[in-house]
């Protein structure tokens, strides 16, 4: 094990209205010059993902939330804590970006994602039990076949931007059948994106699981009741399990030898500097 074992990683995101992304996002240049990993900053708010020691992160959250520079846009931000054998990153990129997620379909806001699709961890374990529930990944197919909850439906979609039309696909059929959509991705922020164009543009009932599944595995002890395997993550480390430790699987085995997925192969070691 190497020095970096004593790093975590934090991420979080909010969905908040900013006048200035390019005014916050030099201050957060300045506040996680001691931490790697990436932000993005865009009209619609903030998300993020960074290692880095823990006091460093804490100092670095604290910040987020009381800095004057952000006038208080991010007071009582959700942070997902996950531990690290491996340093997650080498280096720390700010982004500014026209959205946060973007999934190709024009006028759709985070901003407006009504909150009553949120669904704690506690209430989604009975949830996903239920015969008028299907339960959807809201993530890419090599990450569901990594890991998934019990029962999940995997889309079969390879980037984010096709999971719409997979959705409209199915919407009438769930309707139909009087399903509500429960739905869940890894930290959160892609299920909030979609929930509020799924609800009222489709007219479908939603559920989303509050803070994703990095927040089940926080909040549940016993998150392995439901959940089979890993889980996906976006940095050198690869995939957790549900006690939110680093696993030994590599990136080749996560990608596997699908000749489609070669290009995210490619990048995960191109953006993986020695260090």
């Amino acid at each position: 094990m190497s020095d970096s074992a004593a790093h975590e990683h934090s991420s979080f995101y909010k969905f908040v209205a900013l006048t200035d992304p390019e005014r916050v996002a030099v201050r957060l240049r300045e506040l996680c010059a001691a931490l790697g990993g990436n932000v993005l900053v865009a009209p619609e708010g903030i998300s993020g993902a960074l290692g880095g020691l823990p006091q460093a992160l804490d100092e670095f959250e604290h910040a987020l939330q009381n800095d004057p520079v952000f006038e208080s846009a991010f007071t009582g931000m959700q942070f997902k804590r996950s531990f690290c054998k491996t340093r997650p990153f080498t280096l720390c990129k700010v982004h500014v970006k026209p959205e946060l997620v973007a999934f190709g379909l024009e006028g759709v806001s985070g901003l407006v994602d009504p909150s009553d699709t949120h669904v704690s961890p506690q209430d989604w374990r009975e949830l996903i039990q239920r015969d008028d529930v299907v339960v959807i990944d809201n993530r890419n197919s090599f990450e569901w076949k990594l890991g998934h909850f019990s029962g999940a439906v995997d889309p079969g979609v390879r980037h984010f931007r096709d999971f719409p039309a997979y959705v409209q696909a199915h919407a009438q059929s769930w309707k139909d059948a009087g399903k509500t959509v429960a739905m869940y991705c890894t930290g959160g922020i892609r299920c909030e994106k979609m929930g509020g164009w799924m609800q009222d543009a489709l007219g479908l009932k939603v559920a989303q699981l509050d803070g994703g599944i990095i927040n089940y595995f926080e909040q549940m002890g016993d998150a392995d009741a439901d959940w089979l395997g890993e889980c996906f993550v976006f940095d050198k480390r690869i995939a957790i399990d549900t006690h939110r430790e680093e696993t030994a699987t590599t990136a080749e085995q996560a990608y596997g030898d699908d000749p489609a997925e070669a290009w995210r192969l490619a990048r995960a070691k191109r953006l993986d500097p020695a260090g």
